[in-house]
């Protein structure tokens, strides 16, 4: 009987893993979100509406059941695609439909810059170690990664909006039309998300080619003749792509979950202002999946990244000790 790659048995213990954690992930956040403090059914009727007829909402609603069988529920309906019913009578699916792919659009067009952009900065800093180029790259990323998104974002309407007049300071998308269809409305708010991700990515990958840059064999390509140029393109990107594919994977789940703030700035339409509203009049529906699907999303990137560095560490692919 032959006995499984180790490779195989590290992915397929870290997806046993993964939909445990899920598991338990969904019961929190479920229990977690019904803890939140106000009334969803007090929060649609008004302060004017009667006992009796909260009471008769929260029966028709489900509400007035034991919250373990309300669970049960909710997680067999999202087994089969049905994430609920919002408190305004929508199904939740068609709420988050658009939304998602609005933030999802964000956080790819901020991907996008950001996989060249930190991998030359990081690259670049790293070889001028000690020098202007460096001291200015470490400098600004060690200052950017330091502010959160929001921060960010005000300042760069100040600066581009209301300053210059050269973008709009709202990003504006009418209803049943894609951002893409006004791409000025797509600007500040990528650029609010790909300033701070690029910061943390710059820095992680500065380091790993600055490990790389002091690494023996780095010298010998040297002496054997290599220009600098060859050595950073054959021996220096292959080396701090593993971590460098790591941090991507990992800036761009957090670039949703800073979404959520930098799309309430600009009022842009995607999960971030739902969420926000959502909790604001105890929407729990919205809010529960809303919450469901970043973590899950979390955990997915955890194990495409994990998935990264076996496929790009040739020691690991082959069954190498780690």
């Amino acid at each position: 009987m032959t006995t499984a790659h180790p490779v195989l048995r590290h992915v397929a213990g870290r997806l046993v893993t993964s939909l445990c954690l899920l598991a338990g992930l969904s019961f929190l956040v479920f229990v977690g979100v019904e803890l939140l403090p106000g009334d969803p059914v007090s929060s649609r009727l008004g302060p004017t509406a009667t006992p009796e007829r909260i009471a008769t909402i929260r029966a028709e609603l489900g509400l007035d059941r034991p919250v373990l069988t309300r669970y049960g529920e909710w997680l067999g309906g999202v087994l089969h695609g049905d994430l609920g019913t919002s408190s305004i009578g929508q199904p939740v699916t068609t709420l988050l439909s658009s939304r998602i792919g609005n933030s999802a659009l964000l956080a790819g067009l901020a991907i996008a810059f950001l996989v060249p952009l930190s991998l030359g900065f990081g690259v670049l800093a790293a070889w001028r170690r000690g020098r202007t180029a460096d001291r200015v790259i470490s400098s600004g990323s060690l200052l950017l990664v330091s502010l959160p998104e929001f921060v960010v974002a005000g300042f760069l309407v100040l600066v581009l909006a209301v300053t210059l007049r050269l973008l709009p300071a709202v990003s504006l998308v009418p209803a049943g039309s894609s951002p893409l269809a006004r791409p000025s409305v797509l600007v500040l708010p990528v650029l609010s998300l790909l300033l701070v991700g690029l910061a943390y990515a710059t820095r992680v990958i500065r380091a790993a080619a600055a490990t790389t840059l002091r690494a023996p064999y780095i010298e010998f390509l040297r002496l054997s003749g290599r220009s600098e140029a060859e050595v950073i393109r054959t021996a220096v990107v292959p080396s701090v792509l593993p971590v460098a594919v790591q941090v991507w994977l990992l800036t761009g789940v957090s670039m949703v979950g800073g979404a959520v703030l930098v799309e309430k700035v600009f009022g842009y339409p995607g999960i971030g202002e739902l969420l926000v509203t959502s909790v604001q009049t105890g929407d729990l529906p919205v809010v529960q999946a809303l919450v469901l699907i970043l973590g899950a999303a979390t955990l997915t990137v955890l194990v495409l990244a994990d998935l990264a560095i076996i496929a790009l560490t040739p020691r690991l692919r082959t069954g190498g000790a780690a």
